[in-house]
């Protein structure tokens, strides 16, 4: 369903950018909220934003600021203090956070170490897989890493094979009120693998169907056994989960299930999986080891080989471009960690990033409780946001990362050529929607701007078996992206 239809006319922008004069009310310092004064020029303005949100019949409550994002100068705002969920737009703040307090080259590490000497292509002691919270490992990059170590013609250990996932604490969720199955609520630990998700299989197979649970990648796709799936005749729910005996144990209700198809489920025991899959691939390789065991503490012992993730600054860009959260988590905790925290929890980091955010930027009012955005939990105004981005400026390192957001017009077709360049983060949970980032007009004015919608009353009335798919859901975001796209483009091209 569509929203309705906004005009979008750019003579019409222009002419009502020429008729407006600069004023001192929309001048007022981000941390106030501006009170027009009574002028024909501000009351034809103000009667065009309203006419916006009005036919946006947005339900629930509407936050949005927009400034010069170089002087931060205030140009219009609607209701500019007001804390709303920010939802994946937490993760600009992110990687803001991450970019200072680790830098952009900053790579993640996953080593193996030998705590004993290798001889005669044994080791003799233990083997330790060891993470470094890197979030974007996957199951070809640790192939290749055993390929390293069978290059190096090691071929078994006397010992164990340990793994070691203290570099990040271990979490079995981020977001522990989302549905069990949600592949986007993973868990976190040091070591992490495929975005700590598994793949999930089926085609129908006679009277009832095959189904394959494995951890593939491009080049490998070894099965697991840290989760298993058993198909049940069942019309809902769909899916069950429980824990036994170290096992992710699921079902699936038969009723949904046709005639084939696949997706990708959370793994709860994250650093378990990644040391199980490097065990298989190992042992393809010709390299015996042990069942894998959790390091009681952290290892010594010589590096036999490693592996680097992409510099931070690549990682961010695919985070904000994919919207990640188990990327958000990890990087948003290393953060944290390389400035001395030591949080147990994302709430704990969270915090932390606030108390950060706060006397980087000056925010008072914000709140963050994970990095992701993925919990309803946080808040942040119009203006914060905004103030946070004239921060950063339009030069700085956060625009190069963002998503370009094209212009569409009342019925979502991108409007090719259009004067009004967008980089921005979106943000999106069941009746939240955010858009928060720079658009540079077609004389070169960069903007800042920030749009915050929530509908906080109908959300928390769903339940959890409404969560996937809530009744009026769809219509709600798509309303409120029709709105987003309005105002950006109406900014742009008056304020620009």
């Amino acid at each position: 369903m569509k929203g309705p239809a906004i005009p979008l006319s750019r003579r019409a922008f222009l002419a009502a950018a020429t008729a407006s004069v600069a004023s001192e009310a929309l001048a007022t310092p981000l941390a106030r909220s501006p009170r027009p004064v009574a002028r024909p020029e501000l009351a034809r303005r103000a009667v065009a934003l309203d006419r916006l949100l009005a036919d946006a019949r947005l339900s629930g409550k509407i936050g949005l600021a927009v400034a010069d994002a170089r002087t931060g100068e205030m140009l219009e705002v609607h209701n500019p203090l007001l804390g709303l969920p920010p939802a994946s737009v937490t993760k600009a703040g992110t990687a803001f956070y991450a970019l200072e307090a680790l830098g952009p080259d900053h790579r993640f590490e996953t080593r193996v170490i030998a705590t004993g000497p290798v001889r005669s292509g044994r080791i003799q002691g233990d083997l330790v897989l060891v993470g470094g919270g890197d979030p974007t490992l996957d199951t070809d990059m640790l192939g290749d890493l055993v390929a390293k170590l069978t290059a190096a013609g090691i071929r078994g250990v006397t010992g164990r094979f340990l793994y070691h996932s203290g570099a990040l604490p271990e979490l079995a969720a981020i977001d522990p009120g989302q549905p069990d199955h949600a592949g986007y609520n993973p868990a976190i630990s040091g070591l992490n693998l495929n975005f700590n998700r598994v793949h999930f299989e089926w085609r129908r197979n006679g009277t009832g169907y095959a189904v394959t649970m494995d951890a593939r990648a491009r080049r490998y796709r070894p099965e697991v056994g840290v989760a298993r799936m058993r198909v049940v005749q069942r019309a809902a729910p769909v899916y069950t989960y429980s824990s036994m005996g170290g096992v992710d144990e699921w079902t699936v209700a038969q009723g949904a299930l046709g005639n084939g198809g696949a997706r990708w489920l959370p793994v709860r025991r994250p650093a378990l999986y990644c040391a199980e899959v490097f065990h298989t691939l190992a042992r393809a390789q010709g390299l015996r080891l042990p069942d894998p065991r959790p390091a009681p503490a952290p290892p010594r012992g010589a590096l036999l080989a490693h592996h680097l993730s992409a510099p931070l600054s690549e990682i961010l860009r695919a985070m904000l471009k994919y919207s990640t959260n188990l990327t958000a988590e990890t990087v948003g905790l290393a953060a944290t960690l390389a400035r001395g925290g030591q949080p147990t929890g994302l709430a704990a980091s969270g915090q932390a990033m606030t108390e950060w955010i706060a006397a980087r930027v000056g925010t008072r009012r914000a709140r963050f409780v994970d990095h992701s955005g993925l919990s309803d939990a946080s808040r942040i105004s119009a203006a914060e946001m905004v103030r946070l981005l004239v921060a950063v400026g339009p030069d700085g390192p956060l625009n190069p990362l963002m998503k370009d957001i094209p212009i569409r017009d009342a019925n979502g077709k991108v409007m090719s050529g259009h004067p009004v360049k967008v980089r921005a983060k979106t943000g999106t949970l069941n009746f939240v929607s955010a858009l928060a980032g720079y658009a540079t007009g077609p004389d070169g004015r960069d903007l800042a701007f920030a749009i915050f919608t929530a509908d906080e009353d109908r959300r928390a009335r769903l339940t959890v078996a409404q969560r996937d798919r809530p009744p009026g859901g769809r219509a709600w975001i798509g309303r409120s992206r029709t709105l987003q796209r309005a105002l950006v483009a109406r900014w742009g091209l008056l304020y620009g």
